[in-house]
């Protein structure tokens, strides 16, 4: 028996890019063997957060573990680590081992670049990402190759941040630039993905009304990126989408805006829905299946799974 294949996060990067995961998703969500239990929340001692994520179809299982450690940034370590085992379902081998912060990563922005296809408006940008870290980037890089987003600004809390970002737009052939007040950049840019550490909200100003709000900071009922009155005047002007049902007892800004979010549709509910008029605030929380279609994804490509 061969022995699980080891992908390390460049080799993860490589094998998930962007518009075929976002296809891989769109394909998972009209899968009905899918199976996805709750994750499993534990805290940790000093104050992180551990996670175990598993999800199943008919031929690939998978669980990922991980950690979130928000401060890590001080040790010189990144907040996620973990992992994703990917198993062949009919035999119970392990097929692989997935980097789990990129794999994280990338079908978060995979998800929110399925959620852009499919709900906004205007696809051609500007876009505006607020939040210089992991996900902005990731977020960048899949609206650059999935949507064809030629322009770009950046807003951080961090001038170095943004500048960091800013240059490897550039590296991509972007027109980029750090602007340094984002709720005013909300007048000129259609496209908005917020990736902040969402202790407290940081934009307030109303978004166009052909804005596409992807708001991936907050994943939990007490985080929020976004003033109350922003989600409430979206929800009275245009859309809301969520990613899961799970959202509705983890989407911070919309649960701190009083919005009935059991009532919102999902993603997959909008893949069979024309487009909405109007702005559309998407919140994307996380969902061990988007880790499946990612696990899928790179599955497809081993010979073990396919013999």
């Amino acid at each position: 028996m061969s022995p699980p294949r080891l992908y390390a996060a460049e080799a993860t990067a490589a094998a998930l890019p962007y518009p075929a995961l976002a296809d891989a998703i769109a394909a998972l969500l009209r899968d009905p063997t899918v199976k996805v239990p709750a994750r499993t929340v534990l805290p940790l001692p000093a104050g992180g957060t551990f996670f175990a994520m598993p999800a199943t179809d008919a031929r690939v299982a998978i669980t990922k573990l991980i950690s979130f450690v928000a401060d890590n940034a001080t040790r010189g370590l990144p907040a996620i680590q973990g992992d994703v085992v990917v198993f062949d379902a009919r035999d119970g081998r392990r097929l692989a081992l997935l980097d789990g912060p990129t794999v994280t990563a990338r079908r978060t922005a995979a998800v929110s670049l399925l959620a852009a296809r499919t709900l906004a408006p205007h696809t051609d940008g500007p876009l505006l990402i607020v939040g210089a870290g992991v996900q902005g980037r990731a977020h960048l890089e899949a609206f650059a190759s999935g949507l064809g987003v030629r322009q770009v600004r950046v807003a951080s809390r961090g001038a170095a941040s943004a500048d960091a970002l800013v240059a490897h737009a550039r590296d991509l052939g972007l027109d980029a630039r750090r602007v340094d007040d984002a709720n005013a950049a909300l007048a000129d840019c259609p496209l908005v993905v917020s990736a902040t550490p969402a202790q407290a909200a940081s934009l307030r100003a109303l978004p166009r009304d052909d804005a596409f709000i992807a708001a991936v900071g907050a994943f939990t009922p007490t985080m929020l990126e976004w003033a109350p009155e922003v989600c409430r005047h979206v929800a009275a002007r245009g859309a809301l989408a969520v990613d899961t049902r799970d959202a509705d007892h983890e989407a911070g800004d919309l649960l701190q805006a009083g919005l009935d979010v059991p009532a919102v549709p999902t993603l997959a509910d909008w893949l069979a829905r024309p487009r909405p008029a109007g702005p559309v605030f998407f919140k994307n929380c996380g969902w061990a299946g988007w880790d499946l279609a990612a696990a899928r994804l790179v599955a497809a490509d081993l010979t073990d799974i396919n013999a």
